[in-house]
């Protein structure tokens, strides 16, 4: 298993192959999936260790996230156009507030912006042809939500959840429940189980390590 810290502009997939090329390995997978738009530790299972990879994707994740409130967008996240606008009259308290009611096992549905299959297709790319698919909503539990800070309209938040929780559905939800709109704009996953991304290896860095060797 290794332990990487995958950019920002990197899919999960692309991120993998290159490591999988860079060691030459004819069995490889990830551990979860990262959008390209976050950072953060991302296991990458070799050989044997792909039996395994179950495990890691079942355990348990913590990110930390940033949250823009006042702007809703397509995707619910930075990438995505703007939807709406609106004005910003949240205080500190009212998002500590607001946290706390999205603590435990809450119903949460997947964004269409997603990796998540339909009929063999993922999500997003029939959000890309500009088809709406019919998500079901399901259970996820969030562990703990920590506000790390809170300047005018932009959040910081350390989460702390089940597998199958979406942070950008996350940041969705708090901007409607204070009727401000908010959208993610920084994503980093920070720890999966017992793994902690301090750990983790630059791609760049694993890059120079393989052709120093």
């Amino acid at each position: 298993i290794l332990l990487l810290d995958k950019p920002i502009g990197f899919s999960s997939n692309q991120a993998l192959q290159k490591i999988k090329w860079l060691l030459k390995a004819a069995k490889a997978g990830h551990t979860g999936t990262l959008d390209p738009l976050a950072t953060g530790l991302l296991p990458l299972c070799f050989g044997e260790a792909t039996k395994f990879a179950h495990y890691l994707t079942d355990a348990d994740k913590t990110y930390v996230a940033t949250i823009k409130l006042g702007i809703t967008t397509t995707t619910g996240d930075a990438e995505g156009e703007v939807l709406a606008r609106s004005a910003v009259n949240v205080s500190r308290a009212d998002f500590e507030n607001t946290c706390q009611l999205f603590l435990g096992e809450i119903s949460q549905t997947p964004p269409m912006y997603s990796a998540l299959k339909h009929e063999g297709k993922a999500l997003y790319e029939y959000a890309r042809a500009g088809v709406e698919i019919e998500r079901k909503a399901r259970l996820v539990t969030i562990r703990g939500i920590a506000l790390d800070s809170f300047l005018a309209d932009v959040a910081v938040i350390t989460v702390s959840c089940s597998k199958g929780t979406y942070i950008r559905s996350l940041a969705y939800d708090f901007g409607k429940a204070m009727n401000s709109g908010s959208h993610l704009t920084v994503l980093r996953r920070t720890k999966i189980g017992d793994y902690n991304v301090e750990n983790a290896m630059d791609v760049t860095l694993f890059e120079e390590s393989i052709e120093a060797k």
